[in-house]
């Protein structure tokens, strides 16, 4: 039979629909193996993963996004420096990320240089908000496995039904289900999930 398997799905919102897959799946069946026909209990981790772009731009809306300032530039660098408003400082008002230039007496290569700045520190942030992501994503890996509480049921015998442990949804085509009809159950998680997200029930 087949132990770990790995596949990639592709589609709009695919990640979105799908991560509630995640975790432990029991189904109970009569066992093929077993001569006599005896009940068997079988599990299977399920982990859902986004696909990331690495090469990702930062996109920014110079006029809408960012609020630029000029100043006086301070500090040593002569007269002409501290006369003429060179100094630039943008503030990137969706995040609040502010940087500042004052190295040269042109106004015109300090905004060069501040944008450059602004754009290094977005790009940061984006790289510090993966690298966060995938490591809650090896988290919560760590916690899937056969200890943990199945998340959904597969009743083969002696009755016949599917049934989630979170949403509470339960259908009695269990077959429909293994086949890959999958959307009733993926709607009533979106549903429950949203439902504990808000603290209320939904609808």
């Amino acid at each position: 039979g087949i132990r770990n398997a790995a596949i990639a799905i592709r589609g709009p919102y695919v990640f979105g629909l799908l991560k509630g897959e995640t975790g432990v799946h029991r189904l109970i069946r009569i066992s093929p193996f077993d001569a006599a026909g005896r009940r068997q209990t079988s599990f299977a981790a399920v982990d859902v993963t986004p696909e990331l772009d690495e090469n990702f731009d930062i996109e920014i809306d110079w006029a809408k996004d960012v609020r630029e300032e000029t100043c006086r530039a301070g500090g040593a660098g002569g007269q002409h420096v501290n006369k003429t408003d060179s100094a630039i400082q943008l503030f990137h008002l969706p995040t609040g990320v502010y940087v500042r230039c004052q190295s040269e007496r042109s106004q015109h290569k300090n905004r060069a240089t501040a944008r450059k700045m602004l754009i290094a520190k977005l790009f940061q942030m984006e790289q510090d908000k993966r690298d966060a992501e995938k490591a809650s994503r090896r988290e919560s890996k760590s916690k899937i496995g056969f200890g943990g509480e199945p998340i959904r049921h597969y009743v083969l015998h002696p009755e016949s039904y599917v049934k989630d442990a979170r949403s509470g949804l339960k259908t009695g085509n269990p077959n429909a289900l293994l086949d890959g009809k999958l959307d009733p159950f993926l709607e009533a998680y979106l549903r429950w999930n949203l439902e504990q997200s808000s603290g209320k029930p939904n609808g």
